[in-house]
């Protein structure tokens, strides 16, 4: 019976490793997506070291699950004390780490508010000035997008639809609208749109935009995130148990 139970847990083992192997190829694959991307989103990231950085983190821990997963699949089914203690320890690392980055995101998530958007838009955002990252970053939001601000061109300096309106007083010009949604573009009419004319603009805000267009996509890797984490809780257990079992 025991011998039995032993032999389950090996094939357990690997089954749990498996999933951990999908994972960190899921994320290894998003992870490069997220770098290589040629639709602009990119140019964002790029522009944004918090977002540059966070690309990276995600494709070195899929790399990483990637490899665990596969040395783990090697340990139980070939019994190799000495690869399932170097698996554990490794999961255990990994397993904290993530479980510490989900209670900070959890900590700061008003930090990712419409309002907390908005005040750093007015404060720090210089329009045109493509020398300023925080600017230029904006910029390749709100042309990617087809938006305009976080809530609207509203955010922006009020707009007068006297005809001689000097262009600094205008909405950016990322808020036009373009033939074509690249930095490239053709803009639709970009005197009419500096003039106030709304139906050259971009009049919706880019948070919901965004939220729109990202929702699935969060909630799919809030699941995905949810289940790596519970798959190698349940891989640390087996590996321990067959860790011990192995004469």
């Amino acid at each position: 019976m025991e011998g039995d139970c032993l032999s389950c847990m090996k094939y357990l083992m690997f089954l749990f490793n498996f999933f951990i192997f999908l994972g960190g190829a899921c994320l290894l694959g998003v992870g490069i997506w997220v770098i290589v991307d040629p639709t602009g989103f990119r140019e964002i990231v790029a522009a944004n070291p918090l977002l540059f950085t966070g690309a990276y983190i995600m494709l070195a821990m899929g790399a990483m699950l990637f490899l665990l997963g596969f040395l783990g699949c090697c340990g139980a089914i070939r019994e190799n004390k000495c690869l399932l203690l170097f698996f554990f320890m490794f999961i255990l690392l990994i397993f904290l780490a993530e479980l510490s980055a989900a209670i900070l995101a959890f900590i700061f998530r008003e930090n990712l508010t419409r309002e907390f958007f908005t005040k750093e838009l007015k404060k720090h955002y210089l329009r045109n000035n493509d020398t300023d990252v925080f600017s230029s970053t904006w910029n390749s939001v709100m042309i990617t997008f087809a938006c305009c601000g976080v809530n609207g061109p509203e955010d922006f300096e009020p707009i007068s639809h006297i005809p001689h309106l000097p262009l600094e007083e205008a909405p950016p010009e990322a808020c036009c609208q373009r033939q074509l949604q690249t930095q490239e573009g053709m803009f639709v009419d970009r005197e009419a749109c500096l003039e106030g004319v709304e139906r050259f603009q971009n009049r919706q805000g880019c948070y919901t935009v965004i939220l729109n267009s990202f929702e699935t996509y969060v909630y799919l890797a809030g699941a995905l995130a949810i289940g790596v984490l519970a798959i190698e809780l349940f891989a640390m257990i087996f590996a321990m148990c067959l860790f011990r079992g192995i004469q």
